[in-house]
Formats: structure tokens, sequence, C-alpha cells
């Protein structure tokens, strides 16, 4: 059945245009608006058995004083039904598994979880503590150009740990993404383990990145079979691949400008690219067969209208659930919407090739 479904939802897109060159374009619209005192929505996962929504904040302001980080729970219908403050550390991923919420904190180098079911007064569990790989970047990467001449690109670190995205396995190990320090990560069994510890998988130059955007390896996904992982490279625009269980890594596609949140669902891979304020569907060739989003200006209460540097997706039922992380990312004034942003919120689209009701 499963495999029925993919291939009718694939084909039901070359059936839209898609064969005779026109990718799928899917309307983006409202799902829930966050509270007037938090912003910045970046990690993002669902509950499977009751379509709950879980939203995890990256506010990075500088003084760290006026930071307000949370994570909130979001009925299936968008209504803010909790709220647990994490203070000045920003957060990055979000996953359930086992009734639990597992939290990438960022700022603290931590993975922690909390009970999904979570109130303002839940204890937060400290799961692991990552710490500076050795060496702290990647050998350098080797690039041959057009002319033929060759270059090397060297990375650094000042060897903080930058838990960003992650995804758990059938049978419970997590694997994360260490975006400063250029590296893949697996925690074993990682719903049951005490203590947890953290396996490095690869460190790879892929992994890293010298491009505008200070974070490499980024958003994680299986392929159907988990056989394949995908990793996001966020500065680069690249979407990366590495077969099980140990390589090699290879480019998959480009082009995708602030690759983040990265997903598999129905056959198809759907990327997050933050700079181009998209969500794109790609399929086993790496060709873009569906696009949602684009920035269509801000609504009256001063939140973004389509995607506005989306960050995560997440499937709820028929539907896919985006994150407007809309994070002002250059120190010029003046020059981004993100900056004329004042309420943040999550935004929805129909998954092609599914039924149309609620």
């Amino acid at each position: 059945m499963h495999a029925l479904r993919t291939l009718g939802i694939v084909l039901s897109l070359y059936t839209a245009g898609v064969a005779h060159g026109d990718p799928l374009q899917l309307a983006v619209e409202p799902f829930a608006l966050l509270p007037e005192d938090v912003r910045y929505p970046e990690g993002l996962a669902v509950a499977p058995d009751s379509g709950e929504v879980f939203v995890g904040t990256f506010d990075a302001r500088l003084p760290a004083e006026q930071r307000n980080n949370q994570v909130l729970r979001f009925s299936a219908k968008g209504e803010l039904l909790a709220r647990r403050s994490f203070g000045a550390t920003p957060l990055t991923g979000l996953a359930f598994a086992e009734g639990q919420l597992y939290i990438l904190n960022f700022g603290a180098g931590r993975l922690q979880r909390l009970a999904a079911n979570f109130d303002e007064s839940t204890p937060v569990q400290d799961v692991v503590q990552f710490a500076t790989l050795i060496p702290a970047a990647p050998e350098a990467r080797q690039v041959t150009n057009p002319d033929g001449s060759r270059d090397r690109v060297t990375f650094g670190s000042s060897g903080v740990p930058g838990p960003n995205g992650m995804v758990f396995d059938r049978v419970g190990n997590l694997y994360v993404s260490d975006s400063f320090q250029g590296a893949l990560l697996r925690i074993a069994n990682a719903t049951q383990c005490a203590p947890c510890e953290v396996e490095t998988l690869s460190r790879d130059p892929l992994l890293a990145t010298a491009g505008f955007l200070p974070f490499g390896a980024n958003g994680l996904a299986f392929d159907a079979d988990e056989r394949v992982l995908y990793i996001n490279n966020a500065g680069d625009g690249r979407v990366l691949r590495m077969t099980l269980p140990s390589g090699p890594l290879e480019v998959f596609a480009e082009s995708l400008p602030g690759a983040d949140g990265l997903l598999f669902h129905a056959g198809l891979l759907w990327v997050v690219a933050n700079q181009a304020d998209l969500v794109v569907a790609l399929d086993a060739q790496g060709l873009p067969l569906a696009r949602a989003g684009g920035f269509d200006g801000l609504a009256a209460d001063g939140s973004p209208r389509g995607l506005l540097f989306p960050a995560s997706s997440a499937v709820q039922g028929e539907r896919m659930i985006v994150t407007n992380l809309a994070l002002p990312l250059t120190p010029v004034e003046g020059d981004e919407w993100e900056e004329r942003v004042t309420r943040w919120n999550l935004m929805q689209f129909r998954l092609p090739g599914r039924p149309t009701g609620d």
C-alpha cells in the first residue's frame, strides 16, 4: 500500500504538468500565529497520533537578556495549548519519539527531552552534552574550477558544537548534524540509553561551509528504506547523501540557497530553501517537481504572507506545516523584509495528490 500511494503521488505531479516542464506550484496559507512575545520559530515536529504540533525558537538576539526562547505546543488545528521557556539558549531541531519531544538546545550544546504533553513546569531532561571534536573542523576541501585550476578551501572552527538537525531511524537511533564543526553524529538507542554516547560518523569537508550562511551540515532525512541518509548543507545550498553505514558522502542536488529543514515523504525529498523563501520537492534524480512558498509581503498584524526565511517543515495528515523563521541576517539596516516582521507564524500547504478534506 505504501509503495502504491507513493507512486500515485509522484504520478499525480507529472499529470499536473511536470512531465511537460512545469513544476507544480503549491499555495501557502496561515496555520498558526505565535504569541506576541515569541519570535523566530525554527524547529518543528508533529505527534503522529494526536497531530499536535511542536515549535522551538531560535532567538539569538544580543544582548542575551532580550531573548525569550520557547517550545510551544499547538493543537492539530493550530490552537496554542502550552509553552515551556528555555530562556536565553536558542533551539534548533525538534523530533518526536515514544511520547517524548527531543530538542537540540543549540545555545547549550545539548540534546534534551521533555514529555510531549508538557506544560510550563514540566522538567527538561538532559540526554547528552555535545563535545568539541578533534580536530574542530574537517580537513580542507579541494575544488576543481571550469578553467582547470583548483582551489583549496580551508575551514575554521572555535570548537563550539553546533547541533542543528536530527532524525530518528525506526529502531531509535538518532542522527544529528553539527553545523559549526562539519560533522554527522549518531547516538545509538537514543530513547533508552543512559548514559548516551555520541559517535562521529563523518567529518567530510562537504559537511562544512565557507558560505554566507555560517551553517554547514543542517537538515537530515532518511529515504524510505533508511539505507540512504540525506544531509543539507545550508551555506553551500546543497543536498548531500550518504549510503549507510559509512558512506561515501556525495552531492545529490545543488542551487538550493539556504538548504535548511529536510524530510522524505511519499517518495519525494522536501527541502526548505530559506534564502529562496521556498519549500522544494525533489524526485529520485534531484529534479524539482513542486514548489511551495514565495514571499508575498506582510499581513496587517505584521506577520509574513507566504514564506519568509522558512526553516523547517513537518507532515500532518494531508498537509505540510512550515516555520517562518524570518530572521534578519545582514548588519545593514533596512535591506531585509525580516527586519519589518513584528509577529511570527507557521504556514501550511496541501500535499500534492492527496484528498482535499480536513
